[in-house]
């Protein structure tokens, strides 16, 4: 029987999925034999299953300085649904996300969290918050710390293909798979429309999630149901057209190779067929609010983004909220330190309000009105330079401020003193909501 200690500490190397080499991914395989996920696990998740594993009915007490990713988006619910259902430990101490500055060349920081567990409870638990990454925590105590570090229950936040409030589905835009040869820049379609302007009518505003925040102007041919007489006789058509099944062939992909036979669409074209509402998949950690905004069936979207569509300004109104946000900023996993949105995780496990009144909803969409009218008021200015935290209009502040009010009050009278506060409400709500889920999907598949 091996020596038991008193403490593990550590500081794993920080290796994310796409930069394992075969033998570490190999390793995690193994480690995680009966984990069918754990390709998507980051590297240091060996060690807290190694330390799980080693603890077990013992009392010595384990901590990792780790990347904050693994208490973000999808990896959050595989590793420590599994850590809490296998080797049952509990969370006694973690400090949430700050900024961590090793001694290596270049002093280069690094989000990280550290978490303290072992496979016993204990009664005080201790979570450390930095309401700025840079800052020193605030101290408090916690009598129950989840896999997202907050003072709340362990919650199975697993990917959903449908929301579990009763809500519209969002999904995603459309990949070109055309090797660049659909995007137009506004000098090629000036040069392109003095040639054939016959062509000015397939020619669309293309959006993904950079065009959209910045306001930057991209277009692209958009031949869906275009005139065949069009696609034979435009001398420009047949060139691109001819470049995009050429490039399609080469593809290993199949269905990318077997989108050649359809040269003159987009490889993948889930376009909205009625008006939407935008949300980019990536936005910066440092705004407030993740900006978004409604676009027409002419709006051409890509794959960087997401679509509500019929999205009614209650909806807006919820999304654009800090109840909202607070959610995202604990539960959507990151590209590089900016938040990555998803359907899948994010928003379909978002608890919307439970039982709104028709005077807190209308409460809600004049706030929402109110938000869309102050943005309205800057017509030069993009929505990154509006929602900047040293740029953002004093008119717009004050909007998104009566906008927090009011969905606050769509799901509690009392107002929310934290963002702490807020999580571990939403936390409750969800847990309320998803009650009896599991269980069903246990007996389906045994079925």
């Amino acid at each position: 029987m091996h020596q038991k200690y008193d403490y593990i500490l550590g500081n794993p190397p920080f290796i994310g999925t796409a930069y394992q080499s075969s033998e570490q991914k190999n390793e995690l395989v193994k480690i995680f034999y009966d984990l069918k996920s754990a390709g998507m696990l980051d590297y240091v998740s060996a060690w807290y299953a190694k330390a799980a594993e080693y603890i077990i009915k013992s009392d010595t007490k384990v901590a990792f300085v780790s990347t904050n990713s693994i208490i973000q988006g999808e990896q959050a619910g595989i590793l420590w649904n599994y850590l809490f259902s296998k080797y049952k430990i509990k969370i006694h101490f973690a400090h949430q996300t700050f900024k961590w500055k090793n001694e290596a060349r270049g002093n280069a920081g690094v989000h990280v969290v550290i978490i303290g567990f072992g496979a016993h409870d204990i009664n005080k638990k201790m979570i450390y918050v930095y309401e700025n990454i840079n800052q020193d925590p605030l101290e408090t105590v916690a009598k129950n710390i989840n896999q997202y570090l907050v003072d709340a229950k362990e919650v199975m936040l697993i990917p959903r293909s449908t929301p579990i409030s009763d809500v519209p589905k969002i999904g995603v835009g459309s990949a070109l798979l055309d090797g660049g040869s659909l995007i137009l820049t506004t000098e090629q379609k000036n040069d392109i429309l003095a040639k054939e302007p016959e062509l000015e009518k397939y020619i669309k505003r293309l959006w993904s999630a950079d065009e959209f925040i910045n306001n930057k102007t991209k277009w692209c041919y958009w031949l869906k149901d275009a005139d065949p007489s069009i696609l034979k006789k435009s001398i420009t058509l047949n060139i691109i057209i001819n470049e995009i099944q050429s490039f399609r062939l080469k593809s290993n992909r199949g269905k990318t190779h077997d989108m050649a036979a359809y040269p003159s669409l987009f490889g993948e074209e889930r376009q909205p067929k009625s008006n939407f509402l935008l949300i980019p998949k990536v936005s910066s950690e440092n705004r407030r609010y993740i900006p978004i905004g409604y676009m027409t069936t002419d709006d051409i979207i890509t794959d960087k983004v997401f679509a509500f569509p019929n999205a009614s300004i209650y909806h807006f109104g919820i999304l654009t909220s800090i109840m909202h946000m607070v959610w995202v900023s604990y539960t959507c996993g990151r590209m590089k330190s900016d938040y990555s949105y998803s359907n899948t995780v994010v928003y379909n496990n978002y608890p919307w309000p439970e039982s709104s009144t028709e005077k807190q909803k209308k409460s809600v969409e004049e706030a929402a009105q109110a938000v869309l009218e102050a943005r309205a008021q800057f017509p030069d200015s993009s929505l990154a330079d509006l929602y900047h935290p040293n740029s953002m209009p004093p008119v717009l502040v004050k909007a998104h401020q009566q906008l927090d009010k009011a969905v606050d009050q769509c799901y509690r009278s009392q107002p929310f003193t934290s963002e702490a506060k807020r999580i571990e409400y939403l936390f409750e709500l969800y847990e309320k909501y998803t009650a009896g889920m599991f269980v069903a999907e246990k007996k389906n598949k045994k079925k």
